[in-house]
């Protein structure tokens, strides 16, 4: 089947209502990364903004894989790759967590050869990783896409600044739960993140203390420890470690056991963000490279619950929140800001804007240039949050912060 006779199927899913001559546009959405609550809520808000106007929204499923995966020539390929969104197929989508249109960490710009589509093999020429940015912009065109809004944290969206700057017109939606996306305050997924993994230590508190032991929580951040910190601050752990300062065990241990014994219910917390280190150490790094270039984290909680363990002779409650803390359905705060994103992303896309980024800053809703993205991920302002020999969160100044301190 040909590209033109599966583009006019796929224009059958749509419902047009507009009045003769009318401007409208088809609007591309995506999630690529880690799922985080409050993507649902914010996919329903693109399309409940823009579909009383005459828009299209179509979902590209997988993140980018819906760009290198299907095949402009079967129809079949088409369908499994693309996902029409009207109110009716939304309507219910923001009660749940994760993501209707699924996930991947696809880069269509960095392909290993063992994962190149079979229709595109005899395009894998040279040395990989492969750069299938071409095709994915012919399936853009073909689908047409009159703008692209990708939802995702630095890695998704250096792929969006990558079609920004091939002339693709791209409106980007911040999340992660790291809160580590350069140019914005606040990342879709963190405030739930932080929530959850408060509400996780409170609980773990009743086991730890029950059996006098030394909790250790391993939570969720690659480069920026500003999960384990926030947590820790709200939680009131006695201890974080976090990524951006190593740690030196024996001085963590000795500091446990004077807050252990401070306890009246003989115990003591300390968070540990996945990407810290163990001073002398590395990263804890297992399995091969993805397409931008990670390989997966954790182990890190484990492992400095053993060396406390050969350290103190006390027991240890180990903890790896992971997915725990990616799951289920978002707070109030991530319903909050994933819906606006959302209606900030969609006014920009319909008024012809590209190439921006919306964003949190200072506390108001605002747009920034995709182009922030490239300056890296933003980590915890050690100086100001942090006290480095007490391995705790210490905010110098509050006034003059924004709402999560970084």
């Amino acid at each position: 089947m040909t590209a033109l006779v599966w583009e006019v199927s796929v224009v059958g899913y749509f419902v047009r209502d507009v009045e003769p001559g009318r401007s409208t546009m088809r609007i591309g959405i995506l999630t690529g990364g880690g799922d985080v609550p409050g993507l649902n809520p914010c996919i329903k808000a693109v399309v409940d903004r823009v579909i009383d106007d005459g828009h299209e929204v179509i979902g590209l499923r997988r993140g980018w894989a819906a760009l290198l995966e299907t095949n402009l020539d079967d129809e079949a390929s088409v369908a499994e790759s693309t996902m029409p969104l009207s109110r009716r197929v939304v309507r219910t989508i923001d009660r749940s967590g994760g993501t209707v249109l699924h996930t991947s960490r696809t880069n269509p710009s960095r392909v290993k050869t063992t994962e190149v589509p079979a229709f595109l093999r005899d395009q894998a020429t040279g040395a990989e990783p492969h750069d299938f940015t071409t095709h994915a912009l012919k399936v853009l065109e073909q689908l047409r896409v009159d703008a692209l809004i990708p939802i995702g944290g630095d890695d998704t969206l250096s792929y969006g600044l990558r079609l920004h700057d091939e002339g693709v017109p791209v409106v980007a939606i911040p999340k992660t739960m790291d809160n580590d996306v350069h140019g914005t305050d606040y990342c879709i997924g963190f405030s739930t993140a932080v929530t959850r993994s408060v509400q996780f230590i409170h609980q773990l508190r009743t086991s730890t203390g029950s059996h006098e032991r030394i909790a250790v929580v391993e939570l969720f951040g690659r480069y920026s420890g500003e999960t384990s910190l926030i947590s820790a601050y709200l939680a009131g752990a006695d201890r974080a470690i976090i990524s951006e300062v190593p740690c030196q065990v024996e001085k963590l241990a000795e500091l446990l056991m004077h807050d252990r014994a401070a306890n009246p219910s003989n115990y003591a917390v300390v968070t540990v963000s996945e990407g810290a280190t163990l001073e002398g150490g590395e990263l804890h790094l297992r399995g091969e490279e993805d397409a931008y270039g990670h390989r997966k984290l954790g182990g890190v909680g484990q492992q400095l619950a053993e060396r406390l363990k050969s350290i103190t002779g006390v027991g240890m409650v180990e903890q790896t929140l992971g997915y725990l803390m990616r799951s289920g359905t978002p707070d109030s705060l991530d319903l909050m800001v994933a819906t606006n994103y959302a209606v900030m992303a969609a006014d920009l896309a319909t008024e012809g804007r590209r190439g921006r980024m919306v964003a949190l800053r200072s506390g108001t809703y605002t747009d920034v240039p995709i182009s922030v993205t490239r300056e890296g991920v933003k980590r915890v302002d050690v100086d100001a949050l942090y006290d480095v020999n007490r391995y705790r969160p210490k905010v110098v100044q509050v006034v003059g912060k924004p709402m999560f301190l970084y």
